[in-house]
């Protein structure tokens, strides 16, 4: 972050921040709460893994997944999101995947946890 010329008052001086360093700082810290919410999710299934469709971790694996998911697919259709088209696009069609794919754990018509987990692991190690 720029750090501009200190506006004094008084005896302590406040630093004024320009807008552009304010918002990148803000995307930063936004690329790593994604990060660290694909650590969650992949620790989540992880544990899940093997305890059945109907057990409290795998219910509560894919639901806290399949909420970060959503949210990536709603934020990726926005016009104002600033990845390029062709890439927003591509990653919509990843996180339609993942859905589907937990919803077939869920009911027991799938046990590809590990897809999942690869999926989120590339997609973490990506966010930058």
């Amino acid at each position: 972050m720029r750090i501009h010329a200190p506006v004094r008052t008084g005896d302590a001086p406040l630093y004024q921040f320009s807008y552009a360093d304010v918002q990148t700082d803000s995307m930063v810290d936004a690329r790593e709460r994604e990060r660290q919410l694909l650590d969650r999710s992949i620790e989540m299934l992880q544990d899940a893994k093997g305890t059945g469709a109907t057990s409290r971790p795998t219910i509560e694996a894919a639901h806290f997944t399949m909420r970060l998911w959503t949210t990536f697919i709603e934020d990726l259709g926005t016009s104002d999101n600033s990845l390029p088209k062709e890439l927003r696009a591509n990653l919509i069609s990843i996180g339609i995947w993942v859905v589907r794919t937990l919803e077939d754990i869920r009911a027991g018509r799938s046990e590809d946890y590990d897809g999942v987990i690869e999926i989120s692991r590339i997609i973490r190690d990506g966010i930058q």
